[in-house]
């Protein structure tokens, strides 16, 4: 058995995949209660990531080739809790024509011009690529619950100050959400989401360690700590966001993010699974295209 099936394997036995998949209709939730530590050694780490890299590449092919599913994944989490890395570390050495990669930050004037879906509506990955989301449409459900005067800029008929933004109105973006990745996966686009979940005091460490390199200093910023300052309201967030909106077809995971490399070994075992689980498949060619296939070899025969 190959290391990527002992691995997947071992998930299953030890209970963890489906302790980090979220199950449709969960009534309570609480990130804070996941692990964000699993320990398994760096080198076995590697192995699986390296197993599983492989695999991906085939399965990328197939995807391009057959061009009639795409998928997208989505990354959310607190900051440093290691989306970049993982991203590069899980995708490297596949073909960029098939790639897309989006990251989302403050919404521009533009699109706040219109609805919340249209800026992620236009970095959706066309049939036969692969969609990575930094961060995504769940901040509307992230960073606008914990600061509701954004929604206020959004200029929307039905909310003209804070007061309007209330559960009512959470449950609606709730439901929106579900549907349009329901709408996604009717239509051929398979749609998964981590949250990677680093915890409080490795998020310090990591703060730390940028301000004491130069190199790093580029990635922080003084706003980083004031979001910190407001974890528990992002707990909260982040139970409501993926205990309303993870379903069978769409599922959110929580994965450990302490550890890095066990982080990357895991995201890259479920993407594998996902692909998988495609039914992914080179296309068959046509009668006429063998045909040009013999006459392009007579072709070349005849050149020697």
């Amino acid at each position: 058995m190959g290391m990527k099936l002992l691995f997947w394997h071992t998930l299953k036995t030890r209970g963890l995949f489906e302790e980090y998949k979220i199950a449709e209709g969960l009534k309570q939730l609480d990130v804070r209660k996941h692990s964000s530590h699993v320990q398994m050694s760096k080198d076995e780490c590697a192995k699986i990531l390296k197993a599983n890299k492989k695999i991906l590449v085939k399965l990328q092919e197939k995807l391009y080739g057959q061009s009639r599913q795409s998928l997208l994944i989505v990354f959310q989490a607190m900051d440093a809790a290691g989306k970049d890395s993982t991203i590069r570390a899980v995708f490297s050495g596949m073909n960029p024509q098939g790639f897309l990669v989006s990251s989302f930050k403050k919404p521009s004037t533009q699109e706040l011009g219109h609805d919340y879906l249209w800026r992620v509506n236009m970095r959706l990955p066309s049939r036969g690529l692969i969609g990575i989301f930094n961060r995504s449409h769940y901040e509307e459900v992230l960073v606008c619950k914990v600061h509701p005067e954004y929604v206020c800029y959004q200029n929307l008929p039905d909310v003209h100050s804070v007061s309007d933004v209330t559960e009512e109105f959470w449950e609606k973006r709730y439901r929106q959400i579900a549907e349009f990745e329901r709408y996604l996966e009717e239509n051929g686009t398979r749609v998964i989401k981590f949250f990677l979940n680093v915890s409080q005091g490795e998020q310090e460490a990591r703060f730390r360690k940028r301000m004491n390199k130069p190199e790093k200093h580029w990635k922080f910023s003084l706003g980083d700590l004031g979001e910190r300052a407001e974890w528990e309201k992002y707990m909260d967030a982040y139970n409501e966001a993926l205990k309303r909106t993870s379903t069978s077809a769409s599922p959110w995971y929580v994965i450990p993010a302490d550890d890095k490399d066990y982080m990357r070994a895991v995201v890259s075992d479920i993407v594998t699974h996902t692909m998988q689980d495609m039914d992914l498949s080179y296309p068959e060619i046509t009668e006429k295209q063998k045909q040009d296939i013999a006459k392009a070899r007579e072709i070349l025969e005849q050149e020697k």
